[in-house]
């Protein structure tokens, strides 16, 4: 049977389970999810063995759906959709071109392009809503910091902040400040004016930009997995490609010693026929039937290929490197089936001392060999005649399938690691446009965000720029869960009263301060638990008190109302604060203690320089 207790005894035991979920979160001895679930199961069994009493309806509250609606919220539904499309825009290949055109800004100075985009971020977010802002430059901010060796957990949680920084430019930029204004204009019957936080905003937007851009990629550690960093590692493949009649290969002209389609490969050799064309390549044009050596990172060979379909076909159809020829009318490889993965000859491997054609590589793996690694060797001689010695690394490209199935290979070590999806390029432009129309929709009100995400996530996998699984790889478990636990607790602390109570006893200890003073301590009041809430639930439940307080000391009551929307949306210290710090931490791959590391700092300059900016704009006595 279900007891009931007092609701001081409600309250005081609610913010004891927040406190210790947060402390908990901070300590970061354990998996995020695993305290977000204790959180909830505390929360769940406290509520159900003492539950608070509605005095009117008789029923218990919270109760268990309110507790668990978490699960089913709609940011939650907007923010794994909007992952899941910026996942189908990098597979697609959709950012290559706009980030190989920043990188050519970039080559010189590159911080000084990323601290670009943050302001490009920051201007936006003034007048679009900053949750798809933050979405589209996700993958693009991704794409360029591994480009520029910039490591991506140094500028993601920047992203983040600048997006919360340019809401705060005018009344639409974020949802907290709708809400604010029309609470306040059911109370009051004033109206806020489009541009009336815009003053304040720029202040604190311009201080908050300096720390943000400066100073938070300092305070943020080295966050990429090892997994990442191997990938990253900008290993030479030596790589044998025929140039085929019809392709676009057929006719360059090298200019300068360089072939103006293969200009991220490095040319150690062309066989033409019996004659073998060494460089530096003057007045040389490639012909059909020229066989070329190269040198090549994955990453270039990849691009090249996804590019020139053709040239991918080919080099299946004649079986990679090893030669292995196959019939015209044998089937393609499936599009959404392609991976790339490298093997590592094994010591005492059987294929040792054998070349890829001696041991029937293809028939062998049903995979064919792009690539091989082999280091401090100048080869310039067909690869396919190179005997394998243990250690050798080979790029392999197969069905998903087959390339999986050499996990058991005693011969072969599959490097795990390096097993990922082929780009599908075909599908560049069909995200881009699915994207464009999912931001459009959201950006314009046509629709909400979290249905224009699903619409936008589900068009992506049915026009086959992302496959399932790759869907389900975007959707990170601690967003689910961290989300569910914020929704949790919000309802706790506003079942049991405790922000109205927190904001009580503060009024009462500021009783005889300044005006200037009382709305600073009321900024900081409300920063601090718009990050142990959401900026919704907080901007809801003080505006009619931040009415209250004006009204008490005799202030305008809108100043205290806009300030409530600087601290209602200073949600920088938790990931849960605010939707964009919740989209960049699976990107970022952050802990909760980098938000607390360089979010605090943080909500200390905003809520300064908003001081200083009321001191300056309003008559505050």
């Amino acid at each position: 049977m279900a007891m009931t207790a007092t609701p001081d005894f409600h309250l005081w035991v609610a913010l004891a389970i927040i406190t210790g979920g947060i402390i908990a979160y901070a300590w970061g001895r354990w998996a995020m999810e695993l305290v977000s679930l204790a959180i909830i199961t505390a929360l769940l069994v406290f509520f159900h063995f003492f539950p608070m009493i509605d005095a009117e309806t008789g029923r218990a509250f919270p109760d268990m759906r309110s507790l668990l609606a978490g699960f089913s919220d709609p940011a939650l539904i907007a923010i794994l959709s909007l992952l899941v499309m910026g996942q189908a825009l990098v597979h697609s290949g959709a950012l290559d071109e706009p980030v190989r055109r920043l990188l050519k800004v970039a080559e010189g100075a590159p911080r000084l392009v990323i601290r670009g985009i943050l302001a490009i971020v920051l201007a936006i977010s003034g007048f679009l809503n900053n949750t798809p802002v933050v979405a589209v430059f996700i993958p693009m901010i991704s794409a360029l910091s591994r480009k520029l060796d910039i490591n991506p957990s140094r500028v993601m949680i920047p992203l983040s902040y600048a997006a919360i920084l340019g809401g705060n430019l005018t009344l639409i930029g974020s949802s907290a400040n709708l809400l604010v204004a029309g609470i306040y204009s059911e109370i009051t019957g004033d109206h806020l004016g489009f541009f009336a936080i815009t003053a304040p905003g720029l202040i604190v937007g311009a201080a908050g930009f300096v720390y943000v851009a400066f100073i938070a990629p300092l305070l943020l550690p080295d966050r990429v997995p090892v997994i990442s960093g191997m990938s990253r590692v900008a290993k030479q493949f030596l790589v044998q490609l025929e140039v085929a009649p019809g392709s676009p290969l057929e006719g360059q002209k090298a200019v300068s010693g360089l072939f103006p389609g293969l200009t991220e490969l490095t040319i150690r050799a062309i066989h033409r026929g019996d004659e073998t064309l060494l460089p530096p390549f003057h007045d040389v044009s490639l012909q059909a039937g020229d066989i070329i050596l190269a040198a090549a990172t994955r990453r270039a060979l990849t691009e090249m290929m996804a590019k020139d379909p053709e040239l991918l076909h080919g080099l299946w159809r004649r079986g990679g490197v090893a030669g292995e020829e196959v019939a015209q009318s044998a089937p393609p490889l499936p599009e959404e089936d392609r991976m790339l993965a490298e093997v590592m000859i094994a010591p005492a491997s059987r294929l040792q001392g054998r070349t890829l054609e001696q041991v029937g590589f293809r028939s062998l793996t049903n995979a064919i060999v792009l690539g091989i690694q082999r280091r401090s060797r100048m080869i310039r001689s067909h690869i396919s005649e190179l005997v394998l010695e243990p250690g050798d690394v080979l790029l392999l490209l197969g069905r998903r399938q087959d390339i999986l199935a050499l996990r058991g290979n005693r011969d072969l070590l599959l490097l795990e690691w390096s097993a990922a999806d082929f780009p599908v390029m075909r599908s560049s432009r069909l995200a881009i446009g699915i994207f464009a129309a999912t931001v459009l929709a959201a950006a314009t009100g046509i629709l909400p965000i979290a249905i224009a995400a699903l619409v936008g996530a589900l068009a992506m996998m049915t026009g086959r720029c992302i496959n399932i699984r790759q869907a389900g790889r975007a959707v990170d478990s601690k967003v689910v869960l961290i989300i569910a636990a914020a929704v949790a607790m919000g309802q706790a602390m506003q079942a049991t009263g405790g922000a109205e109570f927190v904001a009580t006893h503060l009024l009462t200890l500021l009783d005889g301060a300044s005006p200037l003073m009382i709305l600073s301590a009321f900024f900081a009041m409300v920063a601090v638990l718009t990050n142990l809430l959401s900026n919704n639930a907080t901007a809801v439940l003080f505006t009619p008190i931040a009415v209250s307080v004006a009204d008490h000391i005799g202030v305008d009551p809108q100043i205290f109302v806009i300030a409530l929307i600087f601290s209602a949306t200073a949600s920088y210290a938790t990931p849960f604060g605010y939707q964009t710090n919740l989209l960049v931490m699976g990107p970022g791959h952050y802990r909760f203690s980098d938000f607390v590391r360089a979010g605090i700092p943080l909500v200390v300059v905003v809520w300064a320089a908003f001081t200083i900016a009321a001191a300056m704009l309003y008559d505050l006595g």
